[in-house]
């Protein structure tokens, strides 16, 4: 492991930890736990890509001195590879955020992806001497694995074979989630108004996760055929719909349960379990742990 540095207004050095995961491969585990903003330099040379992930309030990332900002809001992605020059890292920090940073060779990146390169488009021979940027919204399986990378709970002597197999996870469902060149392969997304469609779906399972409509309802309420619906909405985000509305309510319980301000049946009702016992026997299906337990390991 290596130690890092982030410097703060007043120039005094505080740690955030910088793991070697293999050779041309690591991650940065950044949290800015003060109530004043932080900013982080690392020096990257240009055979590496970049992957930013913020999950909790947000960064920008700064370039040319200043002349150019992006905004990392919190939930969001990016992706930034330069072969043409070094791209050193320059984030500023909100106060209380959290980021995680991995830096991969485009060597190590080649071994990942042996078979499915042609999926990389980034990485062909058209594209691979030029810079190339991406940014997407986190789903919520990643984010439940990025939580995990900060909140692992196991022994520390764990701690580096518990972080190499959720990186490893985490770059399965990125990729996966983001290979917009399937859903352009299927006829029936390449029309726009489909795609927001299947977008609005989305946003009414979560707006009433507490009674969500059933399959029919939802496929009536959004104007498209029933199977449209479900071979779409598998095609953006990777997962049935009531696949998606589960991960998305444990999820959000979870942060309930860290937050302390609500107990397990108000839990419980606030995203749909007609019990508590239900909810604890979903909860523990999901992450492996009771939410009483889970909530006081925090």
């Amino acid at each position: 492991m290596i130690v890092l540095y982030m410097m703060n207004n007043n120039n005094a050095k505080k740690k955030y930890q910088d793991y070697k995961i293999e050779d041309g491969f690591c991650i940065m585990k950044i949290h800015n736990k003060d109530e004043i903003k932080q900013e982080i330099l690392r020096e990257v040379d240009k055979t590496f890509i970049q992957l930013h992930f913020c999950i909790q309030n947000s960064a920008k990332l700064i370039f040319n001195k200043g002349n150019y900002v992006l905004d990392i809001p919190k939930n969001k992605s990016f992706l930034l590879y330069s072969p043409q020059q070094d791209l050193p890292i320059h984030l500023e920090l909100a106060p209380n955020s959290k980021l995680i940073t991995l830096l991969i060779s485009i060597e190590k990146f080649h071994t990942f992806f042996t078979r499915e390169a042609g999926l990389i488009h980034f990485l062909n021979d058209e594209n691979k001497n030029k810079k190339y940027y991406s940014d997407k919204e986190l789903n919520p399986n990643e984010i439940i694995v990025l939580d995990q990378l900060f909140h692992y709970g196991l022994h520390s002597s764990l701690e580096k074979l518990y972080t190499k197999g959720k990186v490893y996870e985490l770059l399965s469902l990125y990729f996966h989630k983001s290979d917009n060149e399937g859903a352009q392969n299927c006829p029936f997304l390449e029309d726009e108004a489909n795609v927001e469609k299947i977008q609005t779906a989305k946003k009414i399972l979560i707006d009433n996760m507490v009674e969500p409509p059933t399959l029919n309802e939802l496929a009536h309420t959004i104007n498209l055929p029933l199977q449209h619906l479900k071979d779409g909405f598998k095609q953006i985000y990777g997962e049935t719909v009531f696949a998606y509305l589960f991960n998305y309510k444990m999820e959000y319980a979870r942060k309930l349960l860290a937050s302390k301000k609500f107990n397990i049946s108000e839990i419980s009702f606030k995203i749909g379990y007609s019990t508590p016992s239900h909810f604890i026997a979903a909860f523990k299906k999901k992450y492996g742990s009771t939410p009483k337990k889970y909530m006081s390991s925090i």
